[in-house]
């Protein structure tokens, strides 16, 4: 069984430990907060600590902090050439410590404390800097059920880049709609049969392809009825701006 230890107590780090001390064959042997009120609640099932300095030996040791404290909660763990990986999409792999081996287990998904996760949906991207430790990453990925790829730090910032427009900008998308839906007292409800079936299409279909809608027909009175009936600036902005790209993607005349 492969005894981990894991920094930080996030999102990330929360549904990393829930599912990895579930898991037969991973063992989350201590939890590290700076603050420890925040991992009290699991103190009868792992040692928890709120100092570096008390960190005990461990297979690997899983960093899930914000990106600006990666480097330094690196360089404060009290042992050398340790398996020592973190968790983000940006950070690159050079920012650990070099006193360990270094790696990358980051999960390409979104996390919300009180939302509930399928880590069989949840890719997991893996990049090390002596390749005797992947097979250590492939063996967790695979004990808590998520497909796996190795990735280089070029590809996992595409990767990252790519799902912030994907899921964070789609994300204010929806909160811009719900904007509109309240605004003429509508149940935003009714759209998500829409979000879940566009979501549905890239599964199948390329995004090019499946792309519908006034901006890909060109169609230029709906497309200023619309503005028209937009009250805020900034939601003008977005839609016009989302309507060239459009129209440039399908060739379209601006």
């Amino acid at each position: 069984m492969n005894s981990i230890v894991i920094l930080g107590a996030g999102n990330v780090a929360t549904h990393l430990y829930s599912v990895l001390q579930n898991s037969e064959n991973t063992s989350v042997i201590q939890w590290y907060n700076r603050k420890l009120d925040r991992i009290q609640s699991v103190q009868n099932e792992c040692l928890i600590t709120d100092d570096l300095k008390a960190l005990v030996e461990a297979d690997i040791y899983i960093i899930a902090v914000s990106d600006d404290a990666i480097a330094d909660v690196s360089k404060n763990i009290p042992y050398q050439n340790k398996l020592v990986v973190h968790t983000s999409g940006s950070v690159s792999l050079h920012d650990l410590d070099k006193k360990h081996q270094r790696g990358v287990f980051y999960p390409l998904q979104t996390f919300s404390k009180d939302a509930t996760i399928d880590f069989s949906e949840v890719p997991i991207c893996l990049e090390v800097d002596n390749k005797t430790n992947l097979p250590l990453l492939k063996t967790i990925a695979q004990s808590i059920g998520s497909p796996y790829y190795r990735v280089n730090s070029d590809q996992r910032a595409a990767l990252h880049l790519a799902a912030v427009f994907v899921n964070n900008f789609t994300n204010q998308l929806y909160r811009i709609g719900h904007e509109i839906t309240e605004s003429k007292s509508v149940d935003f409800d009714i759209l998500k049969p829409l979000i879940k079936e566009t979501a549905k299409k890239v599964e199948t279909l390329s995004p090019f392809m499946a792309q519908t809608g006034p901006a890909k027909r060109n169609d230029k009175k709906t497309i200023k009825k619309h503005l028209k009936s937009l009250d805020k600036d900034i939601h003008k902005d977005i839609y016009e701006l989302l309507t060239k790209s459009i129209k440039q993607t399908h060739g379209k005349k601006l």
